[in-house]
């Protein structure tokens, strides 16, 4: 039992430290807005007949 407690301890802090730095991360890093272009073929835009 104490090496299933050990190993359930470990899994328990890794998992504490990676919900930490996902809530920094969604917390301090601002995404940059940029403008984007996407080029539709004008096939594309006409209906099927």
């Amino acid at each position: 039992m104490p090496t299933l407690m050990r190993f359930l301890t470990i899994m328990v802090v890794l998992g504490g430290l990676v919900f930490a730095s996902m809530l920094a991360f969604a917390y301090l890093v601002d995404p940059e807005p940029r403008d984007m272009t996407v080029t539709i073929p004008a096939n594309r835009l006409q209906p099927k007949r």
